[in-house]
């Protein structure tokens, strides 16, 4: 006779997880396509301040990343190379690429974008997995990405490799031809 109302108060506490667990879900979901990407505010490696609303008339690769992250030090060159290959449109004003790291180590921030020459906007709060802009974002796994229109708002989500260099150059071409 005891058992039964255990098992009764199990069911209800586990069920009133589950909910919770629901509504967390729920409240951290992912951006979509078309919506506006939400603002971010941040320090540049340099210590400046930085928002991404600031680069409103730009096509924006918003690139989260982490340098304890393999691939996403693995695909540091060929965001290089999509950066290199669009220099006009980033000295015309027209494209830019925004690495936001969540690492939470300055020095091995800095120790990889020397190594790999990355001179592409960096930024960070160094606030690893608790950065409140990876919750914004809703970031679970890194390399992450999006690609911002002119107006801010998302037009691509998470595309790599050969997709993300074509889908770029069509969209300066779009906007900008």
């Amino acid at each position: 006779m005891i058992i039964q109302p255990t098992i009764k108060m199990l069911k209800k506490s586990l069920l009133s997880g589950i909910l919770l667990l629901s509504i967390e879900f729920i409240s951290a979901q992912h951006l979509k396509l078309n919506e506006e990407a939400p603002d971010i505010h941040l320090k540049t490696f340099q210590g400046n301040d930085f928002k991404l609303s600031s680069l409103k008339g730009k096509v924006v690769l918003l690139d989260f990343w982490a340098t304890w992250c393999a691939p996403c030090v693995e695909e540091q060159p060929f965001l290089k190379a999509i950066y290199t290959d669009n220099e006009k449109a980033v000295q015309a004003g027209q494209f830019e690429i925004v690495g936001v790291s969540l690492d939470k180590s300055k020095e091995n921030w800095k120790k990889i974008i020397d190594r790999e020459n990355i001179n592409w906007l960096q930024i960070s709060d160094l606030q690893f997995w608790k950065s409140p802009v990876a919750k914004t974002y809703g970031i679970e796994e890194l390399p992450y990405n999006l690609v911002l229109d002119t107006s801010g708002k998302i037009i691509a989500i998470n595309i790599h490799g050969e997709e993300l260099k074509t889908f770029i150059a069509n969209e300066l071409k779009k906007e900008f031809d």
